[in-house]
Parts: structure tokens; C-alpha cells; sequence
């Protein structure tokens, strides 16, 4: 009897989804034109579908990072968690997460339902949305919502349970993400501010680097240190990655797709501003990597290079917000503030706070995810979307990002704190010590990453 239950049910769910299939455009012949217009629309689809690919290599980059930063007997869990957490995350953005973020935004044809609060429309992608305006746009979406989860693998590495991640990363990009995404980018209450231009996060410092970021912070604190970390004393040990070179080539790898991520999300290759929004991120991360280069240099007498490496990431987070608004000397102060604020903050989050993040995800991330918003107002010049900043003698910006940044702050804590807690009690958080110091490839996985 409940199978055939199950079964009716079935059918029942496939026959709405079926007769609700063909209302969008999903073979694209209402779409495409050989007019000098449908040219110019085939171009700017071929640019979304080409910077979600390169945005999906970034995923490359965040294995290669972790990895090297992880001692060599956490290495395949690492990789696996990195892998999972972004395919986990794909799904429940697919069932819900994409239209609470942007239903109501108008971005594209089903996606008409919604408030400033959340959006109603496009669950599934399936009506009006089964259309090949929506799938462009939810590739490129799905992967800045994968990236957002994927930061807080570095932070709890080594010690914390493979499914519990998962939980998480679907919590993050179900409900977390997209909420915060929706009020920012779904033209929800923040994007709607009545200063300045209402707040604005071209590419996503805030609601990608800085949700991350600080959801990192939170499940880091509540999964707490690796055994070995810290002394009776609460001074810390240093645990060290097992490969530099991989952290080279994941940031090598990582700055090769933020163009895809800060360029791309103009949508459109004919709006030329692209090549301002390139060569900015390109500066800030050159800035921020020479900058902690040599703060390290002055503190240690060496040149560290994963120090460079966060700091070349810093710089990329922190001018993803406003990369499309300034100019470039701007994002080279961008890029060494946001190193510097890197440097301090791996310092006081270590030391003081007590709080083990392996690979500096929530400063590298999360702070600069909060600069990067308060850098809109400060630095934009009015020359693209008048957003005008300090810079231009107007403070009304500024007024905006300050409220998106504790708003973000306010959100991501609160809403982790409650979920992660809850976790914690129901399931558990970390895996036992005794697998901890046997290594977490073989304990979850069964078998050591090299053989």
C-alpha cells in the first residue's frame, strides 16, 4: 500500500512538472536573431556561459589552496569536502535556493514573484523559468553560491565531520545565501536603500566573500581547534601544510578565475566596462600579495610566500564589491588595505580570539568581505551606475554599505550561530580525536590520499 502511494505520488508530482514544462523558452528559437540585436545577445550568452566556467575552475583553485595548507594525512578529505560541498550545494540551489535569491529581481522571464524580502519564483527551473535566459543565468549563479560554501572548508579542515559540512553547506546555499543574495542582488531591500544609490555589491564581497567568510568564522568557533593547536597555556602551535607549491598554483588558478567572477558579472561583454572592472582586479591582487609579502618580511626576516598568496586572495575579495565603480588607483589601495587588514586579522583571530582556521579563510574572506562593501562608498568615482563615494564628496553611499555590512554581519552570525548549535547537539561537529591524529583520509574516507 505505500509503495503504491508513493508511486501515485510520483506521477502525480512528474505530470505537474511535465504540463508545466514548455511555458519559458528552453529551446532559445523565440530568442535567437540574426539582426545586428540578436547578434549582440548571443555575444553577451556566450560571455555569461564562459565566466560561469571559468568561475567553476575557481573550485580547482580552492582544492589546490586547502590542500596545501593541510597536513598530508587530511589531504583527500580536504579535496573531498571541497567537492561534495559545492555538488550539495548545486542541488538545493537548484530545488529552492535560486528563486528565493531572485525571484521578484525581473532578471530574466519566471523570475516575476517576489518582495523586498525574499523571492517566490523559479523553484525547480522549471514554467516560466525552463528557459535558456534562466539556465545562463543560474550556472553563473550557482557557481558564486557553491564558492560561498566551499570558504568554509578551509576553515574547519582537519577535524570536523564529513556530513556535518554537507548539512551545512546546504543549509548555507538554501537558505543563508540566498536570503542575504535576494536583499542585495534581487532587488530586495538593501539594493533598494534610499541612500545614494542603494547599497551595491558589484560581484560579490559581501554576498559571497563575506557570507562565507563569516559562516566560517562561526562553525570554525563552534567545531574549535585541532588537537595540538593550542598549549595549556593558550599559546599556538604551528601546524604546517604539507605542500607550498599547491598553494602557489591554487592562487595561481583562483586570480585566473575572478576575472570570470568580477568581469562576467557585468553579464554583458558589449558593456565595455569590463576591462575596467579586469585590470582593477588584477591590480588589487598584486597590491595585496606584494603588500603581505613584505609585512612578513619585516616580522620574520623571510619571505612567506603563502603570506603572498593570501594576500593577492585579500586583494581579490576586497575589490570584488566595487571593481565595476572605481578607479585604479583605488583598487591598488583597496588591495594593500585589505592585505593589512588580512595580516592583523590572522594575528588577533589566532592569538586573541583563540579560533584555529587553517587556511585563513574567515580573514581572508569574511573581513574582506565587509571592507570590500565599505569600499564602494568610499572609493567610487560616479563614472558607471552613479555610485558616487567619499572620493566624489558624497558620504550618502557610504550610509548604504555600512548598513548591507551590519546587516551581513548580523545575518551570518545569528543565523549560524542558531544552525550550527543545532547541529553540534543533534549530530556533532568534529570527528574523534583518535581519528584526528590517525588522519581524517583514512578515517572517512579509507584510504590515504598518497599511496
Amino acid at each position: 500500500m505505500k509503495r503504491r502511494l508513493l508511486f501515485i505520488t510520483l506521477i502525480v508530482i512528474v505530470t505537474c512538472l511535465a504540463n508545466d514544462t514548455f511555458a519559458g523558452d528552453p529551446s532559445g528559437k523565440e530568442t535567437y536573431s540574426d539582426s545586428i540585436q540578436g547578434l549582440k545577445f548571443s555575444v553577451n550568452f556566450a560571455w555569461i556561459l564562459m565566466s560561469a566556467f571559468l568561475v567553476f575552475n575557481m573550485q580547482v583553485g580552492f582544492v589546490f589552496l586547502g590542500a596545501g595548507f593541510v597536513q598530508k594525512k587530511n589531504t583527500l578529505n580536504y579535496g573531498a569536502m571541497s567537492f561534495m560541498d559545492f555538488c550539495a550545494g548545486t542541488i538545493i540551489f537548484w530545488l529552492f535556493g535560486f528563486a528565493l535569491m531572485f525571484g521578484g529581481s525581473q532578471l530574466a522571464p519566471g523570475l516575476t514573484n517576489g518582495n523586498k524580502f525574499i523571492g517566490y519564483s523559479g523553484f525547480l527551473l522549471i514554467g516560466d523559468s525552463y528557459d535558456v535566459h534562466i539556465s545562463a543565468l543560474w550556472l553563473f549563479q550557482v557557481m558564486f553560491a557553491s564558492t560561498a560554501s566551499t570558504i568554509v572548508t578551509g576553515a574547519i579542515a582537519e577535524r570536523c565531520k564529513f556530513h556535518a559540512h554537507v548539512l551545512n553547506s546546504i543549509f548555507l546555499c538554501g537558505i543563508l545565501y540566498p536570503v542575504y543574495g535576494h536583499w542585495m542582488w534581487g532587488y530586495g531591500w538593501l539594493e533598494t536603500l534610499p541612500f545614494g544609490v542603494g547599497a551595491r555589491d558589484f560581484a560579490g564581497s559581501g554576498v559571497v566573500h563575506g557570507v562565507g567568510g563569516l559562516i566560517a568564522f562561526v562553525a570554525a568557533w563552534r567545531v574549535g581547534p585541532r588537537y595540538g593547536k593550542y598549549n595549556p597555556d593558550g599559546s599556538p602551535n604551528v601546524i604546517r601544510g604539507h605542500n607550498l607549491l599547491y598553494i602557489v598554483i591554487g592562487t595561481l588558478i583562483l586570480i585566473f578565475g575572478w576575472f570570470g567572477f568580477n568581469a562576467g558579472s557585468t553579464l554583458a561583454v558589449t558593456e565595455l566596462r569590463v576591462s575596467i572592472i579586469a585590470t582593477n582586479t588584477f591590480l588589487a591582487a598584486a597590491a595585496g600579495a606584494l603588500t603581505l609579502l613584505y609585512i612578513s618580511y619585516f616580522m620574520t626576516k623571510t619571505f612567506g610566500v603563502s603570506m603572498a598568496c593570501n594576500g593577492a586572495l585579500a586583494g581579490c575579495v576586497a575589490i570584488t564589491a566595487s571593481g565595476a565603480y572605481v578607479p585604479h588607483w583605488a583598487a591598488i589601495v583597496i588591495g594593500v588595505i585589505g592585505s593589512a587588514l588580512t595580516c592583523f586579522s590572522l594575528d588577533f583571530i589566532e592569538n586573541k580570539l583563540k579560533i584555529d582556521d587553517p587556511v585563513g579563510a574567515i580573514s581572508v574572506h569574511g573581513v574582506n568581505g565587509i571592507w570590500g562593501l565599505l569600499a564602494v562608498g568610499v572609493f567610487a568615482d560616479g563614472t558607471y551606475g552613479e555610485v558616487r563615494g567619499l572620493i566624489t564628496g558624497s558620504g550618502w553611499q557610504l550610509l548604504s554599505q555600512f548598513i548591507a555590512s551590519i546587516t551581513l554581519i548580523v545575518w551570518c552570525l545569528g543565523m549560524g550561530f542558531l544552525f550550527l548549535s543545532f547541529l553540534k547537539r543533534v549530530i556533532g561537529l568534529r570527528d574523534p580525536i583518535s581519528a584526528e591524529q590517525k588522519g581524517l583520509d583514512l578515517y572517512e574516507h579509507g584510504s590515504g590520499c598518497y599511496q
